[in-house]
């Protein structure tokens, strides 16, 4: 039978939630660009997209794109 366990492998992971916390914040701050750069940008290109469909799609957008008034 093994000795007793030392202090170190007793407490494998102390404070571990409170330390994440603190620094688990500290390091999703430095990656929070990384994530919302490429987000906005495909939101934009998509909201774009949406809205210059509808207008071409349109009856209004037919009708410009073929020159005629009805």
């Amino acid at each position: 039978m093994p000795g007793p366990l030392s202090p170190y492998q007793a407490k494998a992971a102390p404070n571990m939630i409170r330390s994440y916390l603190f620094n688990g914040y500290r390091r999703l701050g430095g990656e929070l660009i990384f994530w919302l750069l490429p987000f906005g940008a495909g939101y934009g290109i998509y909201s774009w997209a949406k809205a210059y469909d509808h207008a071409h799609n349109s009856k209004a957008g037919h009708m410009a794109a073929a020159g005629e008034n009805h």
